[in-house]
């Protein structure tokens, strides 16, 4: 008990983590002034193009308009135009902004969730007094498989295993809704277990997956590739999970994309969960306890659920383009109404006027994806860096199960 209190006080030491790459965001101070001349992250670079076009028109018509041409209007035009395009752009942001807030709610409720669920496996999982050394050699994915090993060091390598993955299932997540199949990213490194990791290796990757046609979800992310495929029911290949000693179905020919990388992952969790509970590993808890794991899992299913629907589900055509009809024909009447009392100063007006209607639409357009790579869209890269920075303090730093494996609140005279 003395040697493993004095682990628990000098693990801190023992495992130093290493620090974040990034900073936290937070709600920075109000400036004016440094947003005004700032060009990252602005919407600039995206509506460039159309501001220049009205621009050019609006020169050309004050040119014909210096060369003597009627080509003014009655300023009764543009006011009619205007409360249309005005409140068609404020539905058009609201609806966007919408989507964008939805997608961090569920993405927060999705690590809320694993945050939770690894808490509970690392304290409420332990040896119960029904287990035996059968017990240990069932965990699978342990290298000391046949080896002489206490039951409580397995089932710590298979909770760390466990807790990785639930970070895995978040990185799973952000690259399933950028429509980014396989395993072979960098944020994959060191959180699925070698054998489950060799298995879908290939995950989403197929010889054919770029004959199959995808409609845009958005302009900067693809839907997922819909088709179907027979599975063989004969094959001598078989899925080794992450723990050996069970059934396993045969998904050899299975289409790499019919089942979310994230759902699979989760489904080797659910299965972890009943293995435990069958060795008596969650007595602790009791059959209460075990459904709320089992109802965190279903949430982060449910969380990605609605991911998918922000993701895949975009704003009708129809709404887009008549929207942007509607701009374009108000600022291409716009100096038709104040080039004969403006002249040459017509040009910067309609460009500023260009500006700000154009901007709107761009914002929108940009933020109405959550999850893509744009400037303005979500950080999930560095929302699964903490996370996982989370999970390894857990693993190095807190200690498990009761009081009695160790408790950061003793006291050195308890000792």
């Amino acid at each position: 008990m003395d040697s493993v209190n004095s682990t628990v006080k000098s693990i801190g030491g023992a495992f130093p983590l290493k620090r974040h790459h990034f900073k936290r965001r937070v709600l920075r101070k109000y400036s004016w002034l440094p947003d005004v001349f700032r060009y990252r992250k602005s919407v600039i670079g995206r509506i460039i193009g159309p501001v220049l076009t009205v621009t050019v028109f609006a020169t050309l018509i004050a040119h014909l308009h210096f060369k003597g041409y009627e080509v003014k209007l009655t300023n009764q035009v543009t006011p009619l135009l205007g409360v249309v395009v005005g409140l068609i752009l404020v539905f058009r942001n609201g609806t966007s902004y919408d989507r964008y807030y939805e997608g961090r709610k569920d993405f927060g409720q999705m690590m809320s969730n694993v945050r939770n669920l690894a808490r509970l496996i690392w304290v409420n999982v332990t040896p119960g007094s029904t287990t035996n050394q059968t017990s240990s050699t069932v965990l699978a994915s342990d290298p000391t498989k046949g080896k002489s090993t206490q039951p409580r060091a397995t089932l710590r390598a298979v909770k760390c295993r466990a807790l990785r993955l639930l970070v895995a299932y978040a990185v799973a997540a952000r690259h399933h809704l950028r429509n980014e199949p396989g395993t072979h990213y960098d944020d994959f490194s060191g959180l699925l277990p070698p054998r489950f990791a060799h298995e879908v290796k290939g995950y989403g990757i197929t010889d054919s997956s770029a004959s199959i046609s995808k409609r845009d979800a958005s302009p900067y992310v693809k839907q997922r590739a819909k088709g179907t495929q027979d599975l063989e029911h004969n094959g001598s290949g078989s899925r080794t999970p992450l723990m050996e000693g069970q059934q396993s179905a045969d998904i050899r020919r299975l289409l790499d994309n019919a089942l979310p990388l994230p759902l699979v992952i989760a489904h080797e969790l659910t299965r972890l969960l009943l293995t435990w509970r069958t060795m008596g590993y969650c007595e602790a808890i009791g059959p209460a306890g075990l459904n709320s794991m089992n109802t965190l899992i279903q949430g982060m299913g449910d969380q990605l659920t609605a991911m998918e629907r922000v993701a895949n589900t975009p704003i009708p055509a129809s709404y887009g383009i008549h929207l942007k009809q509607c701009v374009t024909l108000y600022l291409f009447a716009l100096p038709f109404t104040l080039v004969s009392d403006l002249g040459w100063r017509t040009i910067p007006v309609v460009t500023l006027v260009a500006f700000t209607l154009m901007g709107i639409e761009g914002i929108a357009q940009e933020i109405e994806m959550p999850f893509g790579d744009d400037p303005s869209d979500l950080p999930l890269a560095e929302y699964c860096d903490e996370l996982r920075d989370e999970i390894e303090y857990i693993i190095t730093r807190l200690p498990e199960g009761t009081a009695e494996d160790g408790s950061l609140l003793e006291d050195e005279d308890d000792i």
